[in-house]
C-alpha cells in the first residue's frame, strides 16, 4: 500500500461473493519460531507470517546467534535448531509493540548464560510483565523490570531455568504462561504452572499446549494446573500455518455486514486457533455460517443484537463492534477489560470511535453496550492499533466518507489488508 496518512474506504455497491486465501497466523508463527529453534536440527515452516511481529521475533532469535532462512515468496522459514542452547553470551533485543515478541523472548533468553535486555517500542514500555517476572524467579531465573516499573525493559541476568513449581496470574494476558510453557522442556527438572484467578484468552494457552505435544513436549493440564516435562523436548520437523483467524474476522464479517458470502480457505472447527470461535458469533448475529472440509463460509443475513462474553477471544471484539450499530436490536460485549492495556485502551478507543460517528454506546470498565445506530462518514483515529484500523474500515463499505488514519499501522499484523479489503470490490 502507498504510505498514507489517511485512507478514505470506498463502499461496496452489490453483496460479495468470493473465496479467498489469508496469510498465516501471527500467533502460531511466533510460537513455531520459538519451537524450531529449542528443537535439535533443521525445522521448516511454511506459510509463515510475514508482519512486522514476526520480522521483530525473527531479528531478535538472529541477535540470540540463531540461523534462519526466510524464503518471503514462498512464506517459508528454515530454522536450525540448537537443541535448547541459546548461541549468545548476551544482546539487546527489540520487540516493537508485539507482546508475544517480547514475552516469549524473556523466558528463552532466560535459558541462556549471560545478561539480555528485551525492550519494545514506548507503548509497549506501558504494557505489563511482572507477573510473567514473578513466575521465571519462582522456577530460578534471574529477571527484573529495568525500571522497577513491571514494565520493559526487562533485564536478564540469564544462568538457566531449575524449574520447580510457580504460579502466574492469568487475569492480564495469557501471554505470561505460554511463554513459560513454550521453555519448560528445557528446564533443570519438570515444571508445574498453576495459573491463578481467571484466565483471558484461555484458547491461546491450549494453542501453546497443542503445538508443543505435536511437536514432542509432554504436558498435562489439570484444570489451571499444567505439568510440563523437563528432557522431552522438541522435535524439528516440517510444521504448517494455519491462516489466521483474527484476519478472517473482518473479511468473514463483510459478508455478514454487505450481504452475499464469503469463504476463507485453510480453517476449520478444529482449528487450534480459538479466534475461529468469533464466526459462531457472526451465527448469532443473523449470518448463515459452514465449516466445510477446508474452509468456513459466512453468508449475510439480517444482523441482530448479541449479549457475548469475548474474554477467550477478546481480539475480534472490535469486529462485533463495528457491525453492532447495523443490527436490528442492542449488542452487549463482555470481558474485555484487559484490552485496555493492549496495544492501545480498545476499550476507550473503540467507544471513542464509535461516537465520533454518530453511534449510541456505552462503555464500562468491562463492557460496551451498543445500540442501533445510523452511523455517518468520519475520520477514524487508529490509535496506532491494527486491529481498530482493520475492523473500523468495515463500517466504510457500508457507509461513505469513512476516512482511515495512520492505515500504515496494519503492517503489525497483515501489512496488505487494505489492498485485500480492496479486491472484495471485484468480488461484489
Amino acid at each position: 500500500m502507498k504510505r498514507v496518512s489517511v485512507l478514505e474506504i470506498r463502499p461496496l455497491s452489490r453483496p460479495l461473493r468470493t473465496t479467498l486465501s489469508l496469510p498465516g497466523s501471527k500467533s502460531l508463527t511466533n510460537r513455531a519460531l520459538m519451537i524450531a529453534v529449542l528443537a535439535d536440527g533443521e525445522s521448516v515452516l511454511r506459510n509463515a507470517l510475514d508482519s512486522e511481529d514476526t520480522r521483530h521475533m525473527a531479528a531478535a532469535l538472529h541477535r540470540l546467534g540463531f540461523t534462519l532462512d526466510w524464503d518471503r515468496s514462498a512464506a517459508t522459514i528454515r530454522v536450525a535448531g540448537l537443541g535448547g542452547t541459546i548461541p549468545a553470551s548476551g544482546a539487546e533485543l527489540f520487540g516493537g509493540n508485539a507482546g508475544t515478541t517480547v514475552r516469549f523472548l524473556t523466558s528463552l533468553a532466560a535459558l541462556g548464560q549471560g545478561r539480555f535486555r528485551i525492550d519494545g517500542d514506548p507503548r509497549m514500555r506501558e504494557r505489563p510483565i511482572e507477573d510473567l517476572l514473578d513466575a521465571l524467579s519462582a522456577l530460578g531465573a534471574r529477571a527484573r523490570s529495568e525500571k522497577g516499573n513491571g514494565c520493559p525493559p526487562v533485564i536478564v541476568e540469564a544462568a538457566g531455568i531449575r524449574g520447580g513449581r510457580a504460579a502466574v496470574a492469568g487475569g492480564t494476558s495469557s501471554q505470561f504462561a505460554s511463554s513459560i510453557l513454550l521453555v519448560a522442556p528445557y528446564a533443570d527438572r519438570d515444571v508445574r504452572l498453576d495459573i491463578t484467578g481467571e484466565l483471558v484468552g484461555e484458547p491461546f494457552v491450549d494453542m501453546t499446549l497443542g503445538m508443543m505435544s505435536r511437536a514432542g513436549a509432554e504436558v498435562g493440564r489439570r484444570g489451571r494446573e499444567i505439568r510440563v516435562a523437563a528432557g522431552k523436548r522438541y522435535r524439528s520437523g516440517e510444521t504448517g500455518i494455519e491462516p489466521d483467524a483474527t484476519a478472517a474476522s473482518y473479511f468473514l464479517a463483510s459478508a455478514a455486514l454487505c450481504g452475499g458470502e464469503v469463504r476463507v480457505r485453510g480453517l476449520g472447527a478444529d482449528s487450534l486457533q480459538g479466534d475461529v470461535e468469533f464466526v459462531r458469533v457472526l451465527g448469532d448475529m443473523g449470518g448463515a455460517v459452514r465449516f466445510d472440509h477446508d474452509g468456513i463460509s459466512v453468508r449475510g443475513g439480517e444482523l441482530r443484537g448479541i449479549d457475548r462474553d469475548f474474554r477467550g477471544f477478546s481480539d475480534t471484539f472490535l469486529t462485533a463492534a463495528v457491525l453492532a450499530p447495523f443490527a436490528a436490536s442492542p449488542t452487549r460485549i463482555r470481558g474485555i477489560a484487559h484490552t485496555r492495556r493492549q496495544e492501545s485502551d480498545r476499550v476507550a478507543a473503540v467507544a471513542r470511535e464509535l461516537s465520533r460517528l454518530g453511534v449510541h454506546v456505552r462503555e464500562s470498565h468491562d463492557a460496551l453496550e451498543i445500540e442501533p445506530s445510523t452511523p455517518h462518514g468520519g475520520e477514524v483515529e487508529t490509535y496506532g492499533d491494527h486491529r481498530i484500523a482493520m475492523s473500523f474500515a468495515l463500517i466504510g463499505l457500508r457507509v461513505p466518507g469513512i476516512r482511515i488514519r495512520n492505515p500504515g499501522c496494519v503492517a503489525k499484523t497483515l501489512p496488505d489488508y487494505f489492498e485485500r479489503l480492496e479486491s472484495l470490490r471485484g468480488a461484489e
